[in-house]
Order: C-alpha cells, then sequence, then structure tokens
C-alpha cells in the first residue's frame, strides 16, 4: 500500500521557493490546497504541483522548513526525487543570494554557469 512521504528540505523561505519551481518551469499553485495522494488521501500543503497522473507533489511548512510531501510511488517527473531537490535547491539558494543581495544594496555584475552546473555570482555596491 501505498502512502505519503515527507522529505526533509533546508527551504524556508516562501518567495524564494516560488521563484526556484518558476525558473525550473514548474507549474505551481499557491495554497493552502490538497495534495493527491493514493485512495484519495490527501495533504495539505502551501504549495502544490499538480502531476498528470492525478498524484501530487506538495511543499507543508512543518514550523521550520517546507518539507516534500509525496506519494513517491507515483512520482511523474523527469528527474529522480533526489535530482528535482537538487535543482530546486540550487535555484532556492540563487533566488535567495539575489533578493538578499539586492536588499543589501548590492547588483549583480556578473554571472556565469560552470561547467560543473555551479553557478558563480559577482555582486557589488557603490558607495557615495
Amino acid at each position: 500500500m501505498s502512502h505519503f512521504s515527507n522529505i526533509k528540505t533546508q527551504l524556508r523561505n516562501l518567495t524564494s521557493l516560488k521563484a526556484a519551481l518558476s525558473d525550473l518551469e514548474m507549474d505551481w499553485k499557491e495554497g493552502p490546497s490538497p495534495v493527491r495522494g493514493y485512495q484519495g488521501q490527501t495533504r495539505t500543503a502551501e504549495i502544490v504541483l499538480e502531476q498528470a497522473n492525478d498524484y501530487d507533489i506538495g511543499f507543508s511548512w512543518n514550523g521550520s522548513e517546507y518539507e516534500l510531501v509525496a506519494d513517491l510511488q507515483y512520482w511523474q517527473q523527469p528527474l529522480s526525487v533526489e535530482g528535482f531537490i537538487q535543482q530546486l535547491t540550487q535555484r532556492y539558494a540563487y533566488n535567495t543570494v539575489l533578493t538578499e543581495s539586492q536588499n543589501q544594496g548590492f547588483q549583480v555584475a556578473q554571472e556565469q554557469q560552470q561547467a560543473d552546473g555551479s553557478i558563480r555570482l559577482v555582486v557589488q555596491r557603490w558607495s557615495a
């Protein structure tokens, strides 16, 4: 019998999470909304990604971070769960760095995609 799994993440900022999902061209909807699982079971999540097979992926706040909530037996994404979380975490970190840099008066001076998939950012701030 299948059931929901909760996978811990380091994702704590909802705005950066939404931006990361959008960067990955994922269709998501803001909740709270039900995450559909096996035999009509549901869980409530703040972000829901609907899959074509009617089994959803969600991100639910556990009090300290957004956990990925899904019935993993029905995972229907091009990447594995681990690969998805890895890509999402990279885009989340990227968006968090950009937001925090801008909040502190910095601008991106240079951005380079590295051969290993990492992103090199150079930020600068002009002082008077």
